[in-house]
């Protein structure tokens, strides 16, 4: 999952002094941090070291992600007039993403590589709101209001995510990640006329390369026929959906995740009760990967997210 690293000491000791947006143009420190929780806990995949913001900055949008709040954009998107200030993203200016996933490739060797991008949806909640929202009212007056726009700008996104997910392709990821963290805020009718249409055209865009396509989004029980239905391979799952549930709504999609953040600070046997049952769950799926539901909360004790590693792999060793 994303922001595995953020509860590493050797992360924070890092990232000190550098902002996001900074660390993530700098090939030599996204690789190193990408490859901290593959040493620390012995994982079996890596996941890029980046943020969903990042094509956005090199599309010319005028952003910061500022510590203890989230990505700020500095002038939102609210007319057609404004849409102008998001270019379509030229490949040639995320060099630095293409010759960090280069050099990782070489260093984990047989360990897979997952590369992510943020979902249309999302990036463009960040977009209208100015930064991040509880209620996205301005997302969804848009959405809503000015259709005509709205739709512009996802189709104006999704083309800019396509572009990011194919550099990190033809550079060498072994499959890719859709994160739409905040999609959950709307209702499946919403969700099929106003998102699904944008998310399938990136996920179709990746469809001939033949590497594994995942699709993840918070808070999407009630949403994730229609997410699988955009064209993803296989669909994370957060922790409110238990996976055996999930799997009766999409059947025939390998599953990731889905272990609640939160219960890695339980006591030790509430984890391990709580990994057996995600397990469990998992195994009605036709594949499962094990995950959190969610990203790593920074004060996570490292310690505890080795020994859950230890213990995926001893159960489900064969």
């Amino acid at each position: 999952m994303r922001q595995a690293g953020r509860s590493l000491p050797e992360y924070r000791s890092l990232r000190a002094g550098v902002r996001m947006l900074e660390s993530c143009r700098q090939p030599d420190l996204v690789t190193e941090i990408t490859m901290q929780p593959v040493r620390r806990h012995g994982v079996d995949a890596a996941i890029f070291f980046s943020d969903i913001m990042v094509p956005l900055d090199a599309a010319g949008v005028d952003l910061d992600i500022v510590a203890g709040t989230g990505p700020v954009v500095a002038e939102p998107v609210r007319t057609l007039a404004d849409l102008d200030r998001v270019r379509p993203l030229d490949p040639a200016a995320v060099s630095y993403v293409d010759e960090a996933v280069r050099m990782l490739t070489a260093e984990l060797l047989a360990t897979p590589l997952i590369g992510f991008a943020g979902a249309p949806f999302t990036l463009a909640s960040y977009l209208v709101e100015g930064g991040p929202s509880r209620n996205h009212t301005k997302t969804k007056a848009m959405m809503y209001g000015n259709p005509q726009l709205w739709h512009a700008l996802l189709d104006r996104l999704a083309d800019i995510t396509l572009t990011f997910l194919k550099v990190q392709i033809a550079a060498g990821v072994s499959a890719v990640q859709l994160f739409d963290s905040w999609v959950g805020a709307l209702s499946e009718a919403d969700y099929r006329e106003y998102v699904q249409p944008h998310s399938r055209k990136v996920l179709d865009g990746l469809a001939d390369a033949g590497l594994p396509r995942i699709h993840f989004g918070v808070g999407t029980g009630l949403l994730l026929p229609a997410m699988a239905q955009a064209g993803a391979d296989v669909i994370g799952v957060d922790w409110r959906t238990p996976l055996d549930q999930a799997a009766k709504q999409v059947p025939g999609h390998p599953l990731q995740g889905n272990l609640d953040p939160a219960v890695l600070f339980a006591p030790w046997e509430v984890v391990e009760r709580e990994v057996r049952r995600v397990l469990a769950e998992g195994r009605t799926a036709p594949g499962h990967v094990f995950n959190l539901g969610h990203g790593v909360l920074p004060e996570t004790d490292p310690t505890v997210l080795t020994r859950v590693v230890e213990l995926v792999h001893t159960l489900s060793a064969r």
